[in-house]
């Protein structure tokens, strides 16, 4: 089970927007700044499960070829929702809300404004 997850970002300001809307619509809101870092996790968590924050090495946040978190999201429109947050907050398309793999991973992969590739799933059937 994983404690949490880091991204890196070039513009705390800009991720921080995009991160507010796009992780709201499956229930990982905002948690706080800490320490020129931003947290997000579940209502009632104790600490973040996702933190956004510029590399701790002082050198440009980059993308990691293969790096994906897959977050879960409780239904179809959830992620329909994750998908169309991303991409009005300056998210780019990496592939659209459908299903995949089987008859219940319905998912949708998207970008954030630094190149961190993410992805929404719902396996419940619908």
């Amino acid at each position: 089970m994983l404690l949490y997850i880091t991204l890196g970002t070039n513009d705390l300001a800009r991720a921080k927007r995009f991160y507010d809307a796009t992780l709201a619509t499956i229930d990982l809101p905002f948690m706080g700044e800490f320490d020129g870092e931003i947290g997000y996790g579940p209502s009632g968590a104790e600490s973040p499960l996702v933190w956004i924050n510029p590399p701790y090495d002082g050198k440009p946040a980059t993308v990691g070829n293969g790096s994906m978190p897959a977050f879960h999201a409780h239904t179809r429109a959830a992620v329909d929702a994750f998908h169309a947050a991303a991409l009005a907050h300056g998210g780019s398309d990496e592939g659209p809300p459908g299903l995949r793999y089987s008859p219940n991973f319905y998912s949708c992969y998207v970008r954030d404004p630094d190149g961190n590739k993410l992805s929404a799933v719902c396996t419940a059937a619908e």
